[in-house]
């Protein structure tokens, strides 16, 4: 069966009703839910067809894998909708929904889905498997020797020379070059490290609200790259091109195509996540011990001793492609087959913790440098954090970082009178930062502003307590009414924002019933589940009423968009 992969934002969405008049057709929705149950960027105008409601489809048979993570509230929101509109407007669906859970093992789940997908498939169009134990190679290699009028990438996200050449608008695809101008640590004290990085934005028309976010474009660190080189006897500064051997196949390329292995290494491919079950399958044949491969194998099996060994020897103990191919001395597989296998390095994602009323040219973040060391005793490093970390600041040359900006539903009330309570600990404070500039702002304009609260917390007041001396200010201002501060190992007992929000319950509940607006910044895992949970039992509580009606009541506080969350796992 012949395949393509498109990517819904590049195809003309309304023409999936003719997909019929293809022999032996099946589409195939793999469907990614971002913030609050809402479509990614690339799914938005597919959503909004969806919702219109005034596609045919038909005899259109459909599949769709959901990918999600159970710890946030909005559980594959996106793949369940797709699954049940697409019924709804004609198509025939071939097998249930699967559902993929990141916080467990996202790749597991698409497995065990997969096995049901195929039988059903290979009946109902009659056609016969072949089996998966043959590797297909995806892309063909080519080395560059002569480099004369070749186009070489060095870093650029899809536009041949866009980091010499800055030209607006800037996006995903194009993002600007930010010089960054300032970063100090906010810690003052402890082994941790916490960033406040400002970025400058003059001139490249860049705009953004409080409660955006900002995605950085890293670079993977040089040392690992150069291990990875070394290990396999590769020189890095050859220069290739991976070509996909079906010509009429939408993605010619896995990445910017013409560039040497260190920047694919570098700029394009994710080294440091564990590899998936299917990359170790892959790599098992370029093993020259049989010990080593059935070990892979294992591991990529279906069996739950096989599932149970990749958990423990990859996941728990966090090891990336080069710890795999430093524990495995008999593996060497070809560098070019790695960069076709390993995913795509990805943005990362953050919180804008300024306002454009008082920073208008620039954008500021707030971030916690990840650094610490796995069970094999291997360093462990956040790819942006500790590439931003890095970064040498001079008068004379400024470090600039590639950034888009990502708009948000996180915004505070139009009206600056609407009281507002904030439960940010930790980075989480990140956006409030920026929101609580723009009551100070209000306020300096002569508007009055509702009542502002703040729950906030950290380990140690003297150690990590972020921006306390701002937060002071704006106490003694009036722009920020109340700060509620929970130092969870200042005393014995632990002291979380939750434990504050049980002690102020009726201040809460009086919020609610005056209009007030809820927002909740921070880890989705544990804090921001049991303020929703703290939330349903103070409505219970002080409303008087019973647990359905409470969820209820706080389904409608989201529905009007008076409680927002804005949460990572």
């Amino acid at each position: 069966m012949k395949g393509m992969v498109a990517d819904t934002e590049e195809c003309e969405m309304e023409d999936l009703g003719q997909l019929n008049e293809i022999e032996n057709s099946i589409a195939i929705f793999c469907m990614a839910t971002y913030g609050e149950g809402d479509p990614t960027d690339n799914a938005q105008e597919f959503y909004e067809w969806l919702q219109a409601g005034d596609g045919e489809l038909g005899g259109m048979k459909y599949a769709v894998f959901g990918l999600g993570n159970k710890t946030y509230e909005h559980f594959n929101a996106m793949g369940k909708y797709v699954d049940k509109r697409l019924e709804e407007l004609g198509g025939t669906r071939l097998t249930e929904l699967g559902e993929g859970d990141d916080d467990a093992n996202i790749e597991e789940d698409f497995v065990s889905w997969r096995e049901k997908f195929w039988p059903v498939v290979c009946e109902k169009f009659g056609v016969e498997a072949t089996g998966d134990d043959v590797s297909i190679r995806q892309y063909h290699l080519t080395v560059h020797e002569d480099l004369q009028g070749l186009k070489v990438f060095t870093g650029e996200i899809a536009r041949f020379g866009s980091f010499k050449n800055q030209k607006p608008p800037f996006d995903a695809k194009n993002p600007f070059l930010a010089p960054m101008t300032v970063r100090r640590e906010l810690h003052k004290g402890g082994d941790r490290s916490c960033m406040h990085i400002e970025l400058d934005i003059t001139g490249s028309k860049l705009r953004y609200e409080a409660g955006d976010h900002v995605a950085v474009y890293p670079v993977n660190d040089s040392a690992l790259v150069d291990a990875i080189g070394k290990r396999l006897g590769v020189d890095l500064d050859t220069v290739i091109t991976l070509t996909n051997v079906d010509e009429e196949a939408s993605k010619r390329h896995p990445f910017p195509n013409s560039c040497s292995y260190r920047t694919a290494l570098s700029h394009y491919l994710d080294i440091t996540s564990p590899p998936r079950t299917h990359i170790l399958r892959e790599l098992s044949e370029y093993t020259t011990d049989q010990k080593d491969k059935d070990f892979l194998m294992l591991m990529t099996s279906s069996k739950e001793e096989g599932k149970s060994l990749y958990l423990e020897w990859v996941v728990r103990c966090q090891r990336n492609i080069l710890a795999i191919l430093e524990d495995l001395p008999s593996l060497n597989p070809p560098l070019d087959h790695i960069c076709e296998l390993l995913p795509r390095l990805q943005c990362r994602y953050y919180s804008i913790s300024s306002s454009p009323k008082v920073y208008p040219h620039s954008i500021h973040i707030t971030a916690v440098v990840i650094d610490y060391t796995t069970k094999t005793g291997r360093p462990l490093k956040g790819v942006a954090t500790n590439w931003l970390k890095e970064k040498q600041l001079t008068n004379e040359v400024k470090a600039t970082v590639p950034i888009f900006v990502r708009k948000s539903q996180f915004r505070l009330p139009f009206k600056a009178s609407t009281p507002v309570v904030m439960i940010g600990p930790g980075t989480g404070f990140a956006p409030f930062r920026g929101f609580i500039q723009e009551r100070d702002f209000a306020m300096s304009e002569g508007k009055p502003i509702g009542n502002t609260i703040l729950y906030c917390g950290c380990r140690h007041k003297a150690e990590d307590f972020l921006y306390n001396e701002e937060l002071e200010d704006y106490l003694g201002k009036g722009s920020l009414t109340k700060m509620h501060t929970a130092f969870s190992r200042d005393q014995p007992q632990k002291i979380y924002v939750q434990t504050l929000m049980k002690q102020n319950k009726q201040e809460l509940w009086d919020l609610l019933e005056n209009g007030g607006h809820v927002y909740v910044c921070g880890d989705a895992r544990n804090m921001a589940r049991e303020v929703h949970a703290l939330l349903e039992e103070i409505v219970k509580e002080k409303g008087n009423m019973d647990s359905a009606k409470a969820a209820d009541y706080i389904k409608k506080l989201q529905s009007k968009g008076r409680y927002s969350c804005d949460v990572w796992s």
